[in-house]
């Protein structure tokens, strides 16, 4: 961390002055520089060919550092990940802090170095963005804002009309891992090995996967806020058609399922950051696994379910001791402020 002439973001940082001239120059453009965002305008100018996704989401996430991660890279990744979930590769995001009077530059530059590097690894620019500070008691540390542009895979057809009986439920990966993240963090609890958050850009991936098999993908979503329960109850609601999952074939970390149990928690209702649903065609399904083993966002990942005609409208779940039930949406809030 370079030497600042303060240590902690005072209302002047704000202003749009002096103080903020210097938070900006010698902290966000020098971190996060590029040609673009070099130009230091109000808004940024490029060209895109071809159908365009857009998203947009704002991160209050407590707490803001956690095991795996901390706030800034989580803005990335989510936007990015918002978007590849479209089919689409992320090219342009906007940036934009709300920070509470108080917070320090150490922790400022934590972040700002935690969004380089996931600026760099999934290889979206920042062109963009937006400073602001609240008086101390008026905010939470510091709130985070992006938005996001990116250009849809010319063999991208992802849509949830185009699920039909048949189709194959894939998990990408180890589920519930992000909350359970935050929560043993926020209860101080320990473990026999660390849980860390599965926070990752997951646009590479998504590239991959639509490259080979085109529009046999018909959706995809990241399932964060109320997990996979939540994802695929919206999807039999919009289709009319029944979604049956194993438990058995649920990829989770032995770990994470013993901290579910400790805590009270269903892993099906656990909020995740790095990891995807897609329903597939069935005769893609297969290869579909075949690719994500060998990408290291997808080496635990495995055919769930599928997709049928019988209980439509609802998420049926094969027990593990065989037996069947209802899998609703998640009432209430099982945890806050996850992202």
């Amino acid at each position: 961390m370079p030497k600042f002439d303060f240590d902690v973001i005072t209302m002047g940082h704000g202003s749009g002055g002096l103080l903020t001239h210097r938070l900006l120059q010698s902290g966000v453009f020098d971190v996060l520089k590029n040609d673009m965002l070099d130009q230091q305008h109000d808004g940024a100018s490029f060209e895109l060919n071809g159908r365009t996704a857009f998203s947009t989401d704002s991160y209050v996430i407590s707490p803001i550092f956690f095991p795996g991660g901390n706030i800034g890279e989580l803005a990335v990744n989510g936007t990015v990940n918002d978007l590849a979930m479209c089919g689409a590769s992320p090219k342009y995001l906007s940036l934009a802090f709300i920070i509470e009077e108080g917070f320090t530059m150490e922790a400022f530059w934590e972040i700002l170095v935690g969004i380089k590097s996931a600026v760099n690894k999934s290889g979206v620019m920042i062109v963009t963005g937006d400073t602001k500070v609240v008086e101390k008691g008026k905010g939470d540390q510091i709130f985070i804002n992006t938005s996001g542009i990116g250009v849809i895979h010319p063999k991208a057809k992802i849509h949830h009309n185009h699920i039909q009986a048949g189709d194959q439920i894939i998990l990408s990966g180890n589920l519930a891992q992000h909350g359970i993240a935050i929560m043993s963090k926020r209860q101080g609890l320990e473990f026999e090995t660390d849980i860390v958050s599965d926070s990752t850009n997951l646009n590479h991936t998504i590239t991959s996967l639509i490259d080979a098999l085109g529009d046999k993908v018909k959706f995809l979503r990241d399932p964060t806020r109320g997990g996979l329960a939540s994802v695929l109850n919206e999807l039999a609601e919009m289709r009319k058609l029944g979604f049956v999952i194993d438990q058995n074939k649920i990829p989770l970390d032995e770990q994470v399922e013993g901290a579910c149990e400790m805590l009270g928690l269903d892993p099906l209702y656990v909020a995740n950051e790095g990891l995807f649903v897609a329903i597939v065609d069935k005769e893609a399904a297969a290869q579909a696994i075949e690719l994500l083993h060998k990408d290291e966002n997808g080496t635990n990942a495995a055919i769930i379910g599928e997709v049928t005609e019988t209980h439509p409208g609802k998420v049926m779940m094969k027990s593990r001791i065989g037996g069947h039930r209802v899998v609703g949406y998640l009432t209430g809030e099982q945890l806050p402020r996850i992202c």
